[in-house]
């Protein structure tokens, strides 16, 4: 395959600008589909990102983009970009893997995911399905079934999970934005990790119709890019309500992209306490870069964090144990033993553990909503740490040897809890891993959040770094 260079080259680069030059005719739809599909071919193959590659379906949605203009029709805001998702949505034709081994004997899906289609419907074009954490209960981006996603920064480091392979394939620069799902942290880690924008939207915010659950009153979906304005415009074309997701909220979204630049001081304050140990320097030095950028220069708590993180742990292993129940007595032998043991232990709590757990999530989301009656923006660590090495087990925090899989995870679950809206913005750290931040706002401001992603990018503090594949 012959590669157009000046594809390769918008590919690269910010998908608006990408989708600007598909509009005009400076390059079609098809040569930017065929560069991204070289170097799908040359890359992934380290980072093993992808477990699908939809290349008929990604050449005819482009030749279908250079036809409408052609003759002379409108196209969309996303016109001509590659895209891909997590497995967990559904890709018309493919069955919807979720990670695991079981799902492969699923018939294939007969529709896309709604986001899918509204992606579609603004003429970005899908490359595939991406790899991820079996059944979504994962932080690393390590799957038994297909492997491990490997770090764009350095190849023998974690992803994050379990959103792994969408942080993968935008962070290495095979696609300029990807989806994934964000239950306890599933985008804000692999945005963390793998060094590129995160935005898990408030709890109902984006259609979860036709997507594979994991925890119904936790699940989020959301958007990954290397650019903030091109996460909003992404984040955009995804809003709208559908009467096929019934956990979706009746709430207006604020159009997002006009606002990005909006005058107007944000007042911004930085979360202490919880958020303020048991991380690493790189961790502190990324929130106190941003707090300066920001104008922050209050610390304020918010109380019984630690409690909240372990009564989001009881209702994510009880109400995960009920989805796969059925699963766990047919086929126990097809999951991953680690998803398993877990599940189980979620099947035997006791049922008053998560009536508590539930009476103390709405206790905790009103102090939280308390802080944003005086703040617009709360600033906290994405992780404790940059990314661990592949396989690692255990890691150090705050003095003492603590197991990895489960505290990745110790600032994004009870944010995740209480379903706010959160920002991930990647800080360079001068090491060759990232780290990032959480840009947390109040219930259905997204658009704030990503205000503030925005002065941190302008600032030159936050932004994507040249993956080394």
């Amino acid at each position: 395959m012959t590669v157009d260079p000046e594809a390769a080259r918008l590919l690269a680069g910010p998908a608006l600008e990408l989708a600007a030059a598909v509009s005009s005719g400076k390059v079609s739809a098809r040569a930017v589909a065929e560069a991204a599909l070289h170097r799908i071919a040359g890359v992934d193959p380290v980072l093993n990102a992808f477990t699908d590659v939809t290349t008929e379906r990604a050449l005819a949605e482009a030749d279908a983009i250079d036809a409408a203009r052609a003759a002379g029709r409108a196209l969309g805001p996303l016109a001509g970009v590659p895209f891909a998702v997590k497995n967990l949505f559904d890709l018309k034709g493919l069955p919807t893997l979720a990670g695991s081994k079981i799902n492969r004997d699923r018939p294939p899906a007969a529709r896309d995911a709604t986001l899918v289609e509204r992606l579609s419907a603004a003429g970005a074009v899908c490359l595939g399905g991406l790899s991820m954490g079996e059944y979504a209960y994962d932080f690393t981006g390590e799957n038994l079934h297909d492997g491990r996603s490997a770090n764009p920064h350095d190849p023998e480091h974690m992803t994050g999970g379990s959103s792994g392979g969408s942080g993968a394939a935008v962070g290495g620069k095979l696609v300029p934005f990807s989806l994934g799902s964000d239950t306890n942290g599933s985008i804000r880690v692999p945005s963390s990790f793998c060094g590129i924008f995160g935005l898990k939207p408030t709890y109902g915010r984006l259609s979860r119709a036709r997507s594979f659950p994991f925890v119904a009153s936790l699940d989020h979906l959301g958007p990954f890019a290397r650019h903030v304005g091109d996460l909003a415009a992404t984040y955009d074309a995804l809003v709208g309500l559908d009467p096929d997701d019934p956990a979706q909220a009746d709430r207006p979204a604020a159009p997002t992209l006009p606002t990005l630049d909006a005058p107007g001081d944000l007042r911004v304050a930085v979360l202490g306490g919880w958020f303020a140990r048991q991380g690493t320097p790189q961790a502190y030095e990324a929130v106190a870069r941003a707090a300066k950028a920001l104008g922050a220069t209050r610390t304020v708590d918010l109380p019984e964090v630690e409690r909240a993180r372990a009564a989001a742990y009881i209702i994510t292993m009880a109400e995960g144990a009920a989805l796969h129940m059925e699963r766990l007595r047919q086929r126990p032998g097809d999951f991953d033993p680690a998803v398993r043991e877990r599940l189980l232990a979620g099947a035997v709590l006791p049922g008053a553990w998560v009536q508590r757990a539930q009476i103390f999530r709405r206790w905790f989301r009103e102090r939280a909503l308390e802080l944003f009656a005086e703040w617009d923006v709360l600033i906290a660590p994405a992780t404790p740490v940059p990314a661990p090495r592949g396989g690692q087990k255990t890691f150090v925090l705050d003095g003492r040897e603590m197991l990895v899989r489960p505290n990745i995870g110790i600032y994004t679950q009870p944010i995740s809890f209480i379903g706010l809206p959160v920002a991930a913005a990647p800080i360079p750290t001068g090491e060759r891993l990232p780290i990032a931040v959480q840009l947390i706002a109040t219930p259905w401001r997204e658009d704030v959040a990503l205000r503030a992603a925005r002065v941190l990018e302008k600032a030159g503090v936050a932004f994507a770094p040249e993956p080394v594949v």
